[in-house]
């Protein structure tokens, strides 16, 4: 099997002494680096093994550890530090040698080396493959279809009754326009554990799954994980126990869309009838409309047999899903410009499923409150046309 081995040092000396204590095969490479020219070789490097040179570069030689963690590394040093060697083994150091670490000696260190670097490689085309799939993302390794992976993860903590916790996570409406999806997944995973599971929900919006904890723990960790957050962030937390999908689902977003509406400090209770209808009206022009088309948009191709419309007047708006043998309604009215009436409703010609309706504050009817109730509108209608199919 083809090996990848790095030299690094900023001393060419040391090029010319490890060179002859390497066995290598003619299917094996060798690359020689200087500590700076790391940074620009990270994907190159992720499968390597590394032989690094701390003499005169103890600082270096930690930072690349860091940089490089999970990179099978051993470290050649020329004289006994037992503090570089703690340190180094705590940023994931496989092992040391120095001048007097004998032949035999150090081809015995560099075995489980090469050994973790197959692994690793194995690994990276595993992971290539998810990604070329749409099953996680292609720069992170956040997971694009929640759903197959909570009915997964759900089967295992009831089985197994494993304590754990679901949260969704949200910026504030001004947030979402300062940070894109890249650099959101990029901090929230750099600060989990990794038995944690990320999942996107819908466009900046996360499913987080803590295992073996609590909410009130889970809470704690979200606490010092939203502190090294670029922008305001919300979380709803809630336990997991014998729940099905959409049950926790339903949820979680509502404990969410609750943290995020009490951290508003204005509302329009009080407001006169000229003032609500105002208010509906200009949700109608900047809100509902806009966020209709986008669902249109988005599902139009992907419900095969099917078509999405929209419709709208004064106090209402619908958005429509239309098949040959069934339908489904989500209706938006604002009787008396008071409150929020949404009422969801499903016509299927082997079964009967009962409305729902769905009452709001004016207030609480922003953008991503509306994208997470259509995503379930449309969750629930796929569910009960399959159901109906197969009955």
């Amino acid at each position: 099997m083809q090996s990848r081995i790095v030299l690094v040092s900023d001393d060419s000396d040391f090029f010319e002494y490890i060179l002859p204590k390497l066995i290598l095969r003619k299917s094996d490479e060798l690359f020689k680096f200087s500590f700076k020219e790391l940074q620009t070789k990270l994907k190159f490097l992720k499968t390597s093994v590394l032989i690094i040179n701390s003499e005169n570069a103890e600082d270096k030689t930690l930072k690349a550890l860091t940089l490089l963690k999970g990179v099978p590394a051993l470290i050649f040093s020329y004289n006994e530090n037992d503090e570089l060697r703690i340190a180094a083994y705590k940023n994931g150091a496989m092992g040391f040698i120095t001048p007097l670490t004998s032949d035999e000696e150090f081809q015995a260190k560099m075995i489980p080396a090469l050994n973790m670097s197959a692994v690793l490689e194995k690994g990276l085309k595993y992971r290539e493959f998810l990604a070329g799939t749409e099953i996680v993302s292609k720069d992170n390794d956040v997971f694009l279809d929640y759903t197959k992976v909570l009915d997964a993860e759900l089967e295992k903590i009831n089985n197994q009754s494993v304590p754990a916790v679901l949260a969704a996570i949200s910026p504030d409406e001004k947030s979402k326009e300062l940070i894109d999806n890249k650099n959101i997944e990029e901090h929230l995973l750099s600060g989990i554990r990794k038995n944690d599971v990320l999942m996107k929900f819908a466009p900046n919006k996360y499913f987080l799954l803590f295992y073996n904890t609590d909410v009130l723990c889970a809470q704690k960790v979200w606490d010092k994980l939203s502190k090294q957050l670029p922008v305001k962030f919300y979380a709803g937390f809630t336990n997991i126990y014998s729940q099905k999908r959409q049950q926790l689902v339903n949820d979680v977003l509502n404990k969410l869309h609750r943290t995020m509406n009490a951290d508003k400090t204005s509302s329009i209770k009080e407001e006169n009838f000229k003032l609500f209808r105002q208010n509906f009206n200009k949700k109608m022009e900047q809100i509902i409309t806009p966020v209709f088309f986008q669902t249109r948009q988005k599902y139009n191709d992907k419900l095969l047999g099917m078509t999405v419309n929209q419709n709208s007047g004064d106090g209402f708006g619908i958005l429509s899903i239309h098949g040959r043998n069934c339908s489904g309604t989500f209706k938006i009215t604002c009787p008396g410009f008071s409150k929020v009436n949404i009422d969801i409703t499903f016509s299927l010609y082997k079964s009967e499923v009962p409305p729902k309706r769905i009452t709001l504050e004016p207030e609480e009817l922003e953008p991503g409150l509306l994208e997470d109730l259509l995503e379930q509108f449309i969750t629930e209608f796929k569910k009960e046309t399959e159901t109906n199919d197969n009955s």
